[in-house]
């Protein structure tokens, strides 16, 4: 079994990776300097170049392009946001709250049209996102989210059992809610065809070229060459920690995904997603899979600890405990697997900011910018993220650069050793949770310690 992430493998459809773009060698000065080239600075340089083809845009990069979460992520382009409406209206009003979860739903959209217009063959099918009920507890929690959707105008509903089944035949279903705003796609294809769109406008991506230090108008490399620029973007996400001045800005916690051989369309008739829907469960633990374009069943989750000091490490990619519990846990809800081999297992880090808030903004005085803190709902709010931070660069004032997210300021992380003991005790609350709920059938009372740990 391969460790490396299902999406660089030819196997899944990735065309050669072909030869690394060269390193940045020499000083240069451009007018906006990218640090990143993940999702949030691919989009970002993009939606630039568009706004201003005049533009100088360099985007850095210490691996190759799409390295981090945009190429190994469960593929969701989704409207999920990891701040409640209810908690934006009580910090901004009803109005704001309603804009930026409706700015999402428009993100996810706005990916397909760039992927068709772009020529990006990423697989990008919007058949939404089907969330299971497998208990008691489950069900009341998603039927309370339902409720708390249909005021704030989400689009969930509730699927009763029958229904539910239809879409995804799992063990033990008491129904399930399912939401349109979510699409499937191969997320390294998307990055990748991203970068390209990218150098086709214009613009130039330096690979292999890490970022010591960020300052107003100065980008100082490890290499020794250094940007000027009048702007400058921090895109780093959960490598954001490794920055001065920012150990304790995002906190890199690392999710892990396994995938099937592909599976015949005899097996996928007996588990279902045949629009493609994304899937979940209302557990506490977060899980997500897909049925992937080459027919694939990739299924990821939480568990693997948070390590110290805000430690990434490529050893940290691979927990051979959490790959077996996804293997069994996957198996255990769709028995339609029977035999089915498992080829991949693979992982990496998202970042988190300390109240779970993610953020974009801009500071004109200065030229700094940054977008960031995704808690692992990044694929449409990098997007979102680029098209506002190319309004905020350029100078404009709309509607995207009104929305509460822009120039929210979360609070640092605790020092360590508070910082992983609190990270991961509320990792191992939310698995305790589950197990509660599973004892008993009734809402976990750790699910209400879980919250007041985190503030979320």
């Amino acid at each position: 079994m391969t460790v490396l992430p299902l999406w660089w493998d030819e196997a899944s459809g990735t065309p050669p990776l072909g030869p690394d773009r060269h390193a940045l060698t020499t000083d240069t000065e451009v007018d906006v300097c990218v640090v990143g080239a993940g999702y949030t600075g691919l989009w970002t340089a993009y939606y630039l170049l568009e706004a201003d083809p005049s533009l100088q845009v360099l985007v850095l990069e210490q691996e190759r392009a799409g390295f981090g979460a945009s190429g190994r992520n469960g593929g969701w382009v989704s409207a999920l946001y990891p701040v409640s409406p209810a908690r934006l209206a009580r910090d901004h009003g009803e109005a704001a709250a309603r804009d930026q979860h409706a700015a999402l739903r428009e993100s996810v959209t706005e990916v397909g049209r760039v992927a068709a217009d772009e020529g990006i063959d990423c697989g990008f099918r919007q058949g939404g996102t089907v969330v299971v009920a497998r208990g008691r507890a489950q069900a009341a929690r998603a039927r309370e989210e339902v409720a708390e959707a249909q005021h704030w105008g989400l689009g969930t509903t509730w699927l009763e059992a029958d229904a539910a089944r239809e879409r995804l035949a799992v063990t033990g279903l008491l129904g399930a809610t399912y939401n349109p705003h979510c699409a499937r796609v191969h997320p390294y294809r998307l990055a990748r065809g991203l970068a390209s769109a990218v150098e086709d406008r214009g613009g130039t991506i330096r690979e292999h070229t890490p970022v010591a230090r960020i300052s107003p108008g100065r980008v100082e490399t490890v290499q020794g060459p250094v940007v000027r620029a009048r702007h400058v973007i921090r895109a780093t996400e959960a490598w954001t920690s490794r920055l001065p001045r920012h150990r304790r800005t995002i906190a890199p916690v690392y999710s892990l995904i396994v995938a099937t051989e592909p599976l015949p369309e005899t097996t996928w008739a007996e588990i279902g997603l045949a629009e493609r829907e994304t899937f979940s469960e209302h557990r506490h633990v977060i899980v997500y899979g897909q049925r992937s374009v080459d027919d694939r069943l990739v299924f990821g989750g939480r568990g693997a600890p948070y390590h110290f000091g805000s430690g990434i490490r490529p050893e940290f990619d691979g927990d051979a405990a959490v790959f077996e519990t996804l293997r069994t846990a996957l198996r255990e809800m769709l028995p339609a697997l029977g035999g089915a081999r498992f080829t991949h297992a693979w992982g990496g880090p998202l970042g988190i900011a300390r109240d779970w808030h993610p953020s974009v903004g801009h500071d004109p005085a200065t030229g700094l910018a940054w977008a960031g803190g995704y808690v692992g709902d990044g694929v449409a709010t990098t997007n979102l993220a680029g098209r506002t931070l190319a309004d905020l660069v350029t100078g404009r004032h709309t509607s995207l650069t009104s929305l509460p997210w822009v120039d929210h300021r979360s609070r640092a992380w605790e020092p360590e050793p508070l910082r992983w003991l609190g990270i991961n005790a509320g990792l191992r609350l939310a698995g305790l949770a589950d197990h509660e709920e599973r004892l008993t059938g009734r809402p976990a009372r750790l699910g209400r310690a879980l919250s007041l740990l985190t503030g979320h």
